[in-house]
């Protein structure tokens, strides 16, 4: 069973139901509520008896470039709330049931290429994906004796409904074109099911070995 949480009500019940009520259903979740993290972890182990896997996808971007000499530090604190506070939250309140039920789960976060480079602008996210990272590295080591894993997917330009918002909406096709200028690999653009696909490979069971890694999916980046 898939439980899928959000703050899109329409989005997240639209989804929902293309999957079918029977394997999936939406609860909306805001995650720079605490407490309404662990509502969402404790309602899904209420109905659905364990957690097994946890994919940690909550992220933002500010509605500037945010260079370190113009940083807005409430657009910084509302977007760390989400992209590293959240994170957090959720990695945490999923252990928790995680270890409380002596099970093998996996949880798996989305970072970002931001995590592993720097960046001329957007501070506040490049600072917030490392934040992300940090914390994969820190949760493996202290649930490994649980028998949890944790990793990430790192992502280099995805072109998304938020991505495309903070390029003056620009069509999918050409922000992938101008991310595509950002990778050594040609022919082919990174797309949401590749990393999806990731995701999965991840949080599978055939990679029970693996954690506190990070996936970087990225064309072999190499900046603007």
């Amino acid at each position: 069973m898939v439980v899928i949480a959000d703050i899109q009500d329409d989005l997240g019940n639209l989804v929902a139901a293309s999957i079918a009520s029977h394997r999936c259903s939406y609860v909306r979740c805001d995650v720079t509520e605490e407490v309404q993290v662990k509502n969402l972890v404790d309602s899904t182990v209420n109905a659905h008896g364990q957690l097994d896997i946890m994919f940690s996808n909550a992220g933002i971007l500010s509605s500037s470039d945010q260079t370190i000499l113009d940083l807005n530090l409430s657009e910084y604190d509302r977007l760390l709330a989400v992209n590293a506070r959240g994170m957090a939250a959720c990695v945490k309140h999923a252990a928790r049931a995680i270890v409380e039920r002596r099970v093998r789960g996996s949880i798996v976060c989305t970072a970002s290429v931001s995590a592993s480079h720097g960046g001329l602008w957007r501070t506040d996210y490049v600072m917030s994906k490392h934040a992300v990272k940090g914390l994969v590295r820190a949760a493996s080591a202290q649930l490994g004796v649980h028998g949890v894993r944790v990793n990430c997917v790192s992502p280099s330009g995805l072109a998304t409904p938020l991505t495309r918002g903070a390029h003056a909406a620009m069509e999918t096709h050409e922000l992938q074109k101008q991310y595509a200028q950002s990778s050594w690999l040609k022919g082919i653009v990174l797309t949401p099911k590749h990393i999806a696909d990731a995701v999965l490979f991840l949080a599978c069971g055939d990679l029970e070995f693996v954690t506190g890694h990070d996936l970087v999916v990225d064309g072999c980046f190499h900046g603007a």
